[in-house]
């Protein structure tokens, strides 16, 4: 049963945050930044948010910087949206998924 909550807890702390970051004005922080994914511990006092960029790993490390200084905002701002009795703290991870998932169906088209 705390698997589902915990599950539940970290889709809509994934909702919030793409909407979260879509506020943040830091220049370092891309505009086509997405949330992969977020892991959230089985206590909810850590998640782990995978974030990913069209533009490329070096551009979505740069922004992972900006996310990591504005992690205390941001888990402000998630812990008025979400309403939870504790924030977690968040961890920020450049993740390639999005630029290799474009390679790849760049690579079946081209067979096709």
């Amino acid at each position: 049963m705390a698997n589902f909550k915990t599950n539940r807890m970290a889709e809509d702390i994934k909702r919030e945050l793409t909407a979260i970051l879509r506020e943040l004005k830091d220049p370092r922080i891309d505009k086509l930044l997405t949330v992969v994914r977020a892991d959230l511990s089985g206590d909810m006092s850590v998640c782990k948010v995978y974030v990913s960029s069209l533009e490329g790993i070096e551009r979505t490390k740069e922004s992972v910087k900006g996310l990591t200084s504005a992690a205390g905002y941001i888990r402000r701002e998630l812990f008025h949206r979400l309403q939870m009795r504790k924030s977690p703290s968040l961890t920020f991870i450049a993740d390639s998924s999005i630029e290799r998932g474009a390679e790849i169906s760049k690579k079946l088209n081209d067979i096709l």
